[in-house]
């Protein structure tokens, strides 16, 4: 018998005649927590999805052993059975369903008749949340009342209410907060102490050196090592991943910041829900040409709304004026601000970035269609040249341009919503975390063309949840706090600490900082 809880060897996936896995070897034995690394696109989720069924037996090749004994399971509910469950990098829950009920979803406790056992499933949904350290979730209330590192915990206590004896991670702590992923990285030690082996795939490497026992690395669909993680370090799993050292993970593009090119005049953006609050609170602040300026803030603090706002896609009541060039412009709807040269690469690619049901590009071309129509045709010749010439700019992983655009990995969507918005040649571009999901290769690419757009004169707004990451590419910081400006810093000799301080001070405390100004 082996002492092996899973074996998966040789695993070989082709799609479209492209091999998506090359022969791949991972092993985990119970209690054991595997790292999973690998760039986008290098086949994680792909070698997940074979693992719990998504991809059925026999739509690939190799063998997988559980427990000692080959697995040949064709759905999802046979590899649940067996004790393998999988919490995707989007979130499967029904928003309008209470916690409970999502919990038990497919798995209900039932009355003699047929009828649902309301009372079992709270109860028991309350004990896994106490398990979870949430004592406090009311189990009743419907799921969207909850935010997403709360949800990310109803996700897990799906998995654990399943008797998973093999827990994978994809991406978990994507949407979490830092005090939410301690929890987090919490409950996996409990599980593993427990025997629950568990399969963690995430970009961020501080979690995965903190949590895993093995790292196994994969890229373009090969396996290239599986080492133990005592043996290892940051820049020795970025090495493997990206197969070459990687010193600087900031690149900085020499590029001139000219003239005042774009002001926000007093947004003020009012809660859909709760219209009498705010959640940004007279904001305003100028852009020069060729600048790249950061916006910083704790989770909550109204960035995306303030950016949403500008771009005219916020859902709720806001106002304020925006100003192009020395002229107020017509921004209250998305087309109008692209038209204007103004151009947003949303937060969430899923829901706002990407048109699930056309291919790769098709959604490239999205913006600018018009370029290539001519009376009610399109040249498609001309509109495939375009779209093959971004690809190439952007690193692209896709096997043709005509795949669906769900088929590429996430840190792809990204680059296919990036090229996207490039085509229509902004002269300011709001980057709303365009990093989050994306591996360290694609990052450092995303900062180079960043500091090469700046270089040709665009201005560019970037928010990120990752104080290193506005510290290392930004010209310029602006923090916000509670719908507040707190803070306007040059970025010379900044520091996180100075940042974060500016985001927790006291609503009236951002007037010292004005003398900051650039000049």
């Amino acid at each position: 018998m082996s002492d092996y809880l899973l074996e998966m060897n040789n695993i070989v996936k082709t799609f479209g005649g492209v091999k998506a896995l090359n022969g791949i070897d991972i092993k985990v034995r119970p209690g054991e927590c595997v790292g999973l690394c690998g760039e986008n696109g290098a086949g994680k989720s792909t070698l997940m999805k074979v693992l719990s069924a998504v991809y059925p037996h026999g739509t690939w090749d190799g063998e997988i052993l559980w427990d000692g004994q080959p697995l040949r399971a064709h759905s999802i509910a046979e590899t649940e059975a067996c004790g393998i469950v999988i919490i995707h990098q989007e979130l499967t829950l029904v928003p309008d369903l209470s916690v409970a009920e999502n919990i038990f979803m497919g798995h209900e406790l039932t009355l003699p008749g047929g009828r649902m056992n309301y009372p079992a499933m709270m109860h028991r949904a309350e004990a896994l949340m106490r398990e979870l350290k949430v004592p406090d979730m009311n189990v009743a209330l419907p799921v969207s009342q909850y935010g997403g590192g709360y949800q990310q915990l109803v996700e897990i206590a799906k998995a654990l209410n399943k008797q998973a004896r093999l827990l994978i991670l994809d991406e978990p702590s994507s949407a979490l907060t830092r005090s939410e992923i301690e929890v987090l990285l919490d409950i996996i030690r409990g599980l593993k102490a427990k025997g629950v082996a568990c399969v963690y795939i995430s970009h961020k490497l501080d979690e995965v050196s903190a949590i895993c026992d093995t790292i196994a690395v994969i890229r373009d669909g090969k396996h290239i090592a599986t080492t133990a993680m005592a043996e290892m370090d940051v820049s020795r799993i970025i090495t493997q991943m990206v197969g070459r050292e990687m010193s600087n993970l900031y690149p900085t593009e020499p590029h001139a910041v000219g003239e005042v090119l774009f002001e926000a005049r007093n947004i003020t953006c009012y809660d859909v829900d709760n219209p009498g609050r705010k959640r940004v609170d007279d904001v305003s602040f100028s852009l020069r040409r060729g600048e790249i300026l950061g916006i910083a803030g704790l989770v909550g603090a109204g960035r995306t709304e303030l950016v949403s706002a500008l771009f005219g896609s916020y859902p709720g009541r806001y106002e304020g004026e925006v100003w192009l060039d020395g002229k107020p412009i017509d921004t209250r709807t998305p087309l109008k601000s692209i038209r204007a040269g103004l151009c947003m690469v949303p937060e969430d690619r899923k829901r706002q970035g990407i048109v699930p049901d056309l291919g790769v590009g098709q959604n490239i071309t999205l913006a600018v269609l018009d370029r290539f129509s001519h009376l009610t045709r399109i040249d498609a010749e001309a509109e495939l040249g375009s779209v093959e010439q971004e690809i190439k700019r952007m690193h692209l992983k896709t096997a043709n341009p005509f795949l669906p655009i769900t088929s590429l990995s996430g840190g792809n969507q990204q680059k296919a919503v990036l090229a996207k918005m490039l085509l229509t040649q902004p002269r300011v571009l709001i980057l709303d975390e365009p990093t989050r999901g994306v591996d360290v290769g694609a990052k450092y690419e995303i900062y180079k063309l960043m500091g090469a757009l700046a270089a040709e004169g665009v201005s560019i707004i970037m928010v990120s949840s990752e104080l290193a990451e506005v510290l290392g590419v930004s010209d310029r910081v602006l923090v916000i706090g509670e719908g507040q400006l707190r803070g306007d810093f040059i970025n010379q000799g900044l520091t996180q600490e100075q940042v974060l301080a500016a985001a927790l001070s006291q609503p009236n405390g951002h007037d010292n900082n004005n003398d900051r100004k650039s000049a």
